[in-house]
Formats: C-alpha cells, sequence, structure tokens
C-alpha cells in the first residue's frame, strides 16, 4: 500500500440511527486503534515457565479519537447531542486503499479549547460498544 493522506481518513456518523452516515466535518487528525485483552492460562507445569495465553479469548476493543474544528453548525450538534444522550450509534472509519471499520461506538470524550487569538477547537472520543465489521477497500 502506497503512502495515503491523513486528510482522506474519514469518520463518519449515522446521525439519526436509520443507517444514513454523513461526515464529522472539520476534523483535523484522526486515529483508530484497536485493543484485546489476554487471557493468562500459565500455571506451575508450564514450559520453562513461561506465560501461556488461552487461544481466542479476551475481550476486544477499539478506540477512536481525532480532533479539529466544528465546519458548521450540523456537524457539532449531532455530536453534541449523542454525546449528551449517551446513545451508542453506528459510526464508521474509512481507511483509503485499506477498507472500512463499521460498528457501534459511544462517544466518550467530547472537549472544546482555543486561544484568545485563534479558532475553537475539538476533541472527541470514543469507544466500541459492539462487534465491529471490517469490510476492504
Amino acid at each position: 500500500m502506497a503512502a495515503q493522506s491523513g486528510k482522506d481518513l474519514l469518520l463518519k456518523v449515522d446521525e439519526t440511527g436509520g443507517g444514513s452516515f454523513v461526515t464529522v466535518g472539520g476534523l483535523r487528525s484522526k486515529r483508530i486503534s484497536f485493543g484485546a485483552g489476554a487471557v493468562d492460562v500459565t500455571d506451575q507445569g508450564s514450559t520453562g515457565h513461561w506465560r501461556e495465553l488461552l487461544d481466542g479469548a479476551g475481550v476486544k476493543s477499539a478506540n477512536v479519537g481525532g480532533s479539529g474544528i466544528f465546519k458548521d453548525a450540523s456537524s457539532d450538534g449531532t455530536v453534541r447531542a449523542i454525546f449528551f444522550s449517551g446513545t451508542v450509534r453506528n459510526w464508521q472509519i474509512i481507511v483509503p486503499d485499506f477498507g472500512t471499520i463499521e460498528g457501534p461506538f459511544q462517544v466518550t470524550a467530547l472537549e472544546y479549547g482555543g486561544n484568545y487569538d485563534g479558532e475553537v477547537v475539538y476533541d472527541l472520543g470514543l469507544e466500541s460498544a459492539g462487534a465491529l465489521t471490517f469490510t476492504a477497500a
């Protein structure tokens, strides 16, 4: 895969729960990370006292973060309403030439800030709230 422009990584939300995704506008930086908890099954009989892990066990999770500026009142209002209601919505993370990760996320952080001589910026945090799917590009 060749190098890709960071601006092409998109974050979209199903704003009404009806399956229609819209791009969250104004994001200047975005990231997604995956985690999987390990289940340690090491015991006194483990070869050489090396740790052993249970295959296929553990809790999987994903978190998404982004920061930027809201470019319109619509995207600001959508994300803010989802946060304050605590609603779990389906989101899409589109990684160019890689694929689309889709599934339920909850907005777990929403921060606003700004300098006296600059624009208002925000930081957004999402945590997975169920099974995710991946569709290759």
